[in-house]
């Protein structure tokens, strides 16, 4: 099956489920794009994809960075962690950063957000199963850091978790909603 194919299938089930949720919005799809080829990013931009998320800031410099001359139209999310030092890169590189998950990391891209004049839109990583391994603020630490991003002018515009595996994931939304 073609990557065409492979997409139009993928936006049919995306349509039918908004019809069935009676939603008149459209969720958007976001491609991930960490370790795949060069030849499928070329023919998901070939196909109409603009949304790409990558989880590497180094990793997609690389990959994205000329390719903004030709897609204008390109957004790109940080869905992977982000390290404070990184900061700068990634308000540079990124339209939305999915992982703000401590304070110290509100005042870093509050920092390249004033230096750069660019202020990617922002989600608040929750760790609503509260599992070690996985990054995210603690579901009673999210007023406290959206106080702090708030504070700093942060451009916060919802929140974000990866629901444990072995759970169901309505539970995990609903604490976020």
């Amino acid at each position: 099956m073609s990557f065409e194919q492979n997409l139009a299938e993928i936006e049919d089930r995306i349509f039918r489920a908004c019809q069935k949720a009676e939603r008149d919005d459209r969720p958007e799809l976001v491609a991930v794009s960490k370790r795949q080829p060069e030849g499928r990013i070329d023919a998901a931009l070939s196909a109409g994809v603009r949304v790409f998320g990558e989880n590497r800031v180094q990793e997609a410099q690389e990959r994205w960075s000329a390719r903004r001359e030709t897609y204008p139209d390109l957004k790109l999310r940080l869905i992977g962690p982000l390290q404070s030092k990184k900061s700068e890169d990634a308000v540079a590189l990124f339209d939305t950063i999915d992982v703000l998950d401590r304070e110290k990391l509100c005042r870093t891209i509050a920092d390249a957000v004033q230096k750069l004049g660019r202020s990617p839109e922002i989600l608040v990583q929750v760790n609503t199963g509260e599992e070690p391994q996985k990054a995210g603020v603690s579901p009673d630490g999210v007023e406290d850091l959206l106080a702090t991003a708030r504070e700093h002018g942060l451009n916060v515009v919802g929140l974000m978790c990866i629901p444990p595996v072995e759970e169901p994931a309505g539970p995990h939304f609903a604490l976020l909603a």
